[in-house]
């Protein structure tokens, strides 16, 4: 057995994941709970796997979750990182996709698989080996990267690290390509560190692999998982402009380039997205980036939508008639929200999985609906 047969090959397409909405309308999945983005059929959920102990407990339970959320219909969307449990949740999605692919469930073409890298990390399967350890042994002393290219931020933008991210997350993930890898929160972790100028230099020779990479088809697509960039005002150090960003791309992709996705905090407590109007796009200013993803073509991914569990205990006003459980209440504004494909949300006990699961059985709220929720949960504010 060469070693390209440990990968599942094949990656989302609009011919697989159209045949996994369409198996999931047969299973009561609503049809408009799936999305159209670039010519992929892509759920208005996705599943994240952040949280969790380094534990054999927690891996099964990832895999599990997600062999149950994919197998139900509800999700073809899943998001992870590198350093995301020291590598143990890629391991774990790679255990399930290629259970869920050998038991006939999915072919590999109808799920959108996305990872990050960036953020220095050990292997969690080798707990003897701490993180500075693991960093000393595997890149630093062979040269890979020298200690100065770790940030004070814990991340790493050499191109040469980033290419063994990639190819590390394949292999984790047994995966021969990977739909979507994400730059992960590089600026935030450099700007203490670097001019602006200087990161936008160093971002270019990140994108300059992921285009090498999408050459070789090892990766579909690229772009930025964010924390604060996207979410301040132009005054503060911490901003960004989309535009810029998306210039950077073309001038090392061309029109054809690759940069096609953000990830960004998104909640009923970090709501920049959608009322800060902090981009400019061409001519257009005063833009939110929600709307400059719009008119850039870019696709928008969210994080933390119940904010780690601490909305579920708030009182959120009823603003949709027969929705009353918090979770749904709280995913349904996020998916329902102009330019968002889809809210990520962490999931690992089958209870929880059940019942986040249940928005697939109901349309996002129309435009109209979206508005009058958003007057609700305003008020008074």
């Amino acid at each position: 057995m060469s070693s390209n047969d440990i990968y599942i090959k094949g990656f989302a397409s609009n011919e697989g994941t159209k045949k996994f909405r369409d198996n999931a309308i047969k299973k009561g999945k609503s049809y408009l709970h799936f999305k159209e983005f670039d010519d992929l059929i892509l759920s208005s959920i996705g599943m994240g796997t952040y949280l969790g102990d380094l534990s054999k407990e927690d891996d099964i339970d990832i895999e599990n979750a997600l062999y149950e959320s994919v197998k139900s219909h509800a999700i073809n969307v899943i998001d992870s990182a590198i350093n995301y449990r020291a590598m143990k949740s890629e391991k774990s999605i790679g255990r399930s996709i290629t259970r869920l692919v050998n038991d006939r469930i999915i072919s590999r073409d109808e799920i959108f698989v996305s990872t990050k890298n960036g953020y220095i990390t050990n292997d969690g399967d080798y707990p003897m080996l701490d993180v500075w350890e693991y960093i000393q042994r595997m890149y630093i002393s062979t040269g890979i990267i020298k200690a100065e290219d770790i940030s004070s931020g814990y991340n790493v933008l050499n191109p040469a690290y980033i290419e063994k991210c990639i190819e590390r997350s394949r292999f984790n993930l047994k995966l021969d390509t990977l739909d979507l890898v994400y730059i992960h929160n590089a600026f935030e972790s450099w700007n203490q560190d670097v001019s602006k100028d200087k990161f936008f230099d160093m971002l270019s020779k990140v994108f300059e692999i992921y285009e090498k990479f999408r050459s070789k088809n090892k990766i579909r697509y690229y772009g930025m998982a964010t924390w604060t960039c996207f979410r301040v005002g132009e005054e503060n150090k911490e901003y960004l402009s989309l535009e810029e960003v998306c210039n950077i791309a073309k001038n090392i992709g061309g029109a054809d380039h690759g940069f096609r996705f953000i990830q960004l905090p998104y909640n009923l407590a970090y709501s920049e997205a959608l009322f800060l109007k902090n981009q400019n796009v061409g001519n257009e200013k005063n833009l939110t980036i929600l709307e400059a993803a719009e008119r850039l073509k870019i696709g928008v991914f969210s994080s933390v939508p119940l904010l780690q569990g601490k909305l579920i205990e708030t009182k959120i006003p009823d603003y949709s008639e027969g929705l009353t459980d918090p979770i749904m209440k709280l995913l349904q504004i996020i998916r329902s929200s102009p330019s968002i494909i889809a809210p990520l949300i962490g999931q690992k006990k089958m209870d929880h999985v059940s019942n986040n699961n249940k928005i697939s059985e109901i349309p996002p709220l129309s435009e109209e609906e979206f508005k009058l929720a958003i007057e609700v949960l305003t008020k008074g504010n």
